[in-house]
């Protein structure tokens, strides 16, 4: 199958070569999707999606599976999603850089409602794994304490099978946008061990992005974040005042605001937010 801008969601779900986490490219809740194919498809609270990068994602993942590559990972055990069919929806998205590479784990927004990938994680995984990272993107079950669940068995499983994986736990960062942003702050703040897992190593870096979390525990990881001005569900005072709290705690913290961006931006490719990521990226490598 020849992926396009026309080719239709219903025909990547049900592509052979993707098996059953096909699906899991796009909400496992179909009423926060809008669109018929991968050039017109839309995501609740989110700015319209780059379709070429749609597409890209789409090919990138579609190619390696085709080959017989790693590209989805469950985080579950068959049992635990016998006991428990919600878990059947989660998982990780792999997007392989240099082998023996920093890990990042990449968590979309969605409003604990849905999963936003397509905007908010699977475009940040490809960018970071042509810069030669190692990058993940997490599909975890909505709800504030669910996700942070998913997230802390993804993290604990990626450590687990760093080795067999290729990849290296070292220094990992967690990113996320929105209701991803929350996750990414609460597993840097609290760590796994708060949400059902063993202890591992806190992250070297968290991404907070578009988010108006104003909490501050004193134990954040080094924190960067990126909003708009013109965010209507995110203000950009409010993450102004965390960022500089942290820093007051004696922890590298910084944030970019950009001038009349709305809310769910992504990697902002085309916007004044364009360029984010890579100072994201510079910030993760100096500190870790």
């Amino acid at each position: 199958m020849k992926v396009t801008e026309n080719t239709r969601i219903a025909d990547v779900v049900s592509d052979p070569v993707l098996g059953d986490w096909g699906r899991l490219l796009f909400p496992a809740d179909a009423g926060y999707m809008y669109g018929s194919t991968l050039g017109n498809l839309r995501l609740t609270w989110y700015m319209a999606l780059d379709p070429s990068m749609t597409v890209a994602v789409v090919n990138d993942v579609r190619g390696r599976a085709a080959t017989g590559k790693t590209v989805f990972i469950d985080i579950y055990s068959d049992a635990e999603k016998v006991a428990d069919p919600w878990k059947a929806d989660t998982g990780l998205f792999f997007f392989p850089g240099e082998k023996g590479a920093p890990t990042a784990i990449v968590s979309a927004g969605g409003g604990f409602a849905y999963v936003g990938a397509m905007q908010d994680s699977f475009p940040h995984c490809l960018e970071l794994s042509r810069r030669g990272y190692n990058a993940f993107a997490l599909i975890y079950r909505p709800g504030s304490q669910t996700a942070c669940q998913d997230l802390a068995r993804a993290i604990a499983m990626l450590h687990e099978r760093a080795g067999e994986l290729g990849i290296s736990m070292e220094g990992y960062s967690l990113w996320g946008g929105s209701a991803g942003a929350r996750m990414s702050a609460w597993l840097g703040s609290y760590g796994t061990e708060s949400f059902g897992e063993a202890a591992f190593p806190r992250p070297a870096m968290c991404v907070v992005n578009y988010t108006g979390l104003s909490e501050v525990t004193g134990s954040e990881p080094p924190t960067f974040s990126a909003v708009g001005t013109g965010d209507g569900i995110a203000s950009w005072r409010t993450m102004q005042q965390r960022i500089e709290a942290i820093r007051a705690s004696g922890t590298p913290a910084q944030i970019e605001v950009f001038s009349g961006l709305p809310h769910g931006f992504g990697i902002g490719a085309g916007t004044e937010a364009e360029g984010w990521l890579d100072d994201a990226v510079a910030f993760w490598e100096q500190n870790r």
